[in-house]
């Protein structure tokens, strides 16, 4: 009997025995590693928390006690067996379901996420409503240790271990190792703490002694001291200890029945705790056990031989060009070094950490501070170049304003999958980048039209010897000659590619000006010209070029970011300025509305910034 067809919401998890929630635990990896197979996802991560999800949902009753993952990489089981078991093949696609949690989806997703290191102030404030509320549900943060590197997580631990609210949190580790013989011991320590009675008695205890003298309190701190000590010896819990919460582990994650008996006692808790639970990525395909850092996010990929699919023979990435064009500028300038927040892969910066090693940095998930490490080491001298995705380099926005340009510091900024970046969605696309980085006063801002221009404008951004942002998309160039003698890009200049007045002018940003200058040749056949320029330069603006075209009478800016606040708006204002009111300007770009997800090809042509799309959105403008 296939077990998994019975489940329709968590509530038929609660009659199931420990061997029936084990087969459950079977069939829900094969369900998720057959999807991911087809569609990609974060596969090991969820395969590594399927009993710890199963055991969550045996032991407390969502959605009335609240669940809330960290990140959501881990949430597949989750989704599965709260009523999307049917639909979970249309994860992560164009109108299907989300790969992260998501309240509009289910009433089991009680908070959004995507970036990691929020699960514990959201909990706290859930847990803080409802004492305030009078309610009586318990709130649980399911948190992995890489998401522990976030200061977020942190003020959100020092705030509930002040708070010492009845808030569970677990913490998912996958990486650490502990010997048996301290695993077996801890566990035993663990198992200990988590009974009632000890837990009752021990809460007796401190109320009796801090009633009494001094002699009864220093009694109190002689006790707590050398309970301290011991978990200090033989578990990693003084930390949390020390945030205030009570700590519980660690344990098996793989093992349900343990899992279930330290949660069932921990239900019973009425203060801060702290679950430390160990499991394995990429639990039961042998595969992304073997390579988890492969599997943690992977695109389609062959069941039989875990290899992930080959698109057709593309061009170079933006990531792998701009990689090598760094390690190239660091060889012949020792003051140039590399940052990544928990992404050298991701971002390119791989083989330059294998290069020089002592000029690499990887600040974990701490964008914040990367940004404010990138000014301490250029106020030193050095030339530091921050490789980030748009989406996460959102979480320093404060130390960009304030740590680098407020003093004019030579950083640079190379972000990573601006725009549209397909299935990971809404809080992964980088379309908001030129809107809360153009305002800053002192950071030059500048997008390549293609993986050619990149290479040229790492090399002028260093040159510039001021705070500069350089934003290019995910994904394959266009396949254009790599030159291998880099030039410095006139400051502030921008180019005419095609210079034919007629109708309008076209201003295009970074990866959208192949498509508008493929979009003029449509509209020339049909008898309607159009100049197109590659504005290179979001800010400053090249004023005298723009003023230039404005005579024509009509301008369309095109630009793979939301139109508020964009780099159509920088024109619009610059016009404004230069009393040039009359001018039509036609802006395309995303509305002011979050993407949803789906492959960037998909987006694209939702969002009419293909070039067939183009064409027609200037057909209707200049009718």
């Amino acid at each position: 009997m296939n077990l998994l067809s019975t489940i329709n919401s968590p509530a038929d998890i609660s009659p199931l025995s420990t061997l029936q929630l084990e087969k459950l635990a079977a069939e829900i990896r094969e369900l998720i590693i057959s999807t991911c197979a087809v569609n990609g996802g974060h596969l090991a991560p969820s395969l590594g928390v399927v009993e710890l999800t199963l055991a969550l949902h045996k032991v407390f009753k969502s959605p009335a006690d609240r669940i809330v993952w960290d990140v959501g990489h881990q949430a597949y089981a989750h989704k599965i067996i709260t009523g999307r078991r049917d639909i979970f093949p249309t994860l992560r696609k164009l109108d299907g379901i989300s790969g992260f949690p998501k309240r509009a989806e289910s009433e089991h997703d009680v908070f959004d996420v995507g970036h990691s290191s929020t699960s514990i102030s959201a909990a706290l404030g859930m847990a803080v409503a409802r004492d305030l509320s009078k309610q009586s549900n318990k709130v649980v943060a399911v948190i992995g240790d890489g998401s522990m590197t976030g200061g977020l997580a942190f003020e959100g631990l020092n705030h509930a271990g002040h708070l010492n609210k009845d808030l569970i949190v677990i913490l998912n580790d996958n990486e650490m190792s502990i010997a048996e013989n301290v695993g077996a011991l801890s566990n035993f320590l663990s198992r200990t703490i988590t009974n009632e009675f000890v837990h009752k008695i021990k809460k007796d205890i401190e109320f009796f002694l801090e009633g009494l003298d001094d002699f009864g309190r220093h009694a109190l701190k002689v006790a707590k001291r050398a309970e301290e000590t011991l978990k200090g010896v033989f578990t990693p819990g003084m930390l949390f200890e020390a945030f205030g919460f009570e700590y519980i582990g660690p344990i098996d994650g793989h093992n349900l029945s343990q899992l279930q008996e330290t949660l069932e006692k921990v239900r019973n808790f009425d203060d801060a705790v702290l679950i430390h639970v160990l499991t394995r990525k990429g639990k039961g395909y042998p595969p992304a056990e073997a390579n988890p850092a492969l599997f943690h996010g992977i695109g389609p990929f062959d069941r039989a031989s875990a290899k992930p699919f080959k698109a057709k023979a593309a061009a170079a990435s933006y990531t792998a060009v701009f990689g090598e064009t760094l390690c190239t500028l660091a060889g012949e300038d020792e003051s140039i070094v590399a940052i990544t927040a928990a992404m050298p892969d991701g971002t390119g910066l791989a083989t330059f950490a294998r290069e020089f090693p002592q000029r690499f940095f990887d600040v974990g998930i701490a964008e914040q501070h990367g940004v404010t490490f990138a000014a301490g080491l250029a106020a030193a001298g050095l030339k530091p170049v921050f490789a980030i995705y748009s989406s996460f380099l959102q979480r320093g926005y404060d130390q960009i304003l304030h740590d680098v340009c407020l003093q004019d510091l030579p950083a640079v900024f190379a972000i990573d999958r601006a725009g549209v970046v397909g299935n990971d969605g809404p809080t992964h696309h980088g379309v908001f980048d030129l809107s809360y980085l153009r305002h800053i006063p002192g950071l030059t801002l500048i997008s390549p039209k293609d993986e050619n221009e990149l290479q040229h404008m790492l090399f002028s951004a260093i040159q510039y010897n001021q705070p500069v942002a350089i934003r290019y998309p995910r994904g394959s160039g266009f396949g254009v000659p790599l030159d291998q003698i880099y030039e410095l890009i006139p400051y502030g200049k921008a180019e005419i590619l095609r210079n034919r007045p007629g109708a309008a002018s076209i201003l295009a940003v970074g990866n959208m000006v192949h498509p508008a200058m493929n979009a003029a040749k449509i509209l020339s056949d049909e008898g309607i010209e159009l100049t197109v320029v590659n504005v290179r330069f979001v800010k400053p603006l090249d004023r005298e070029l723009v003023v230039s075209l404005a005579s024509s009478g009509r301008l369309i800016t095109i630009e793979d970011n939301v139109l508020q606040g964009g780099f159509g708006s920088a024109v619009l204002e610059l016009l404004n300025e230069e009393g040039l009111d009359d001018v039509q300007v036609t802006r395309l770009g995303y509305p002011d509305s979050f993407v949803e997800q789906g492959d960037q090809g998909e987006l694209y042509s939702r969002y009419a910034l293909t070039p067939e799309g183009i064409a027609a959105s200037l057909r209707k403008a200049l009718a």
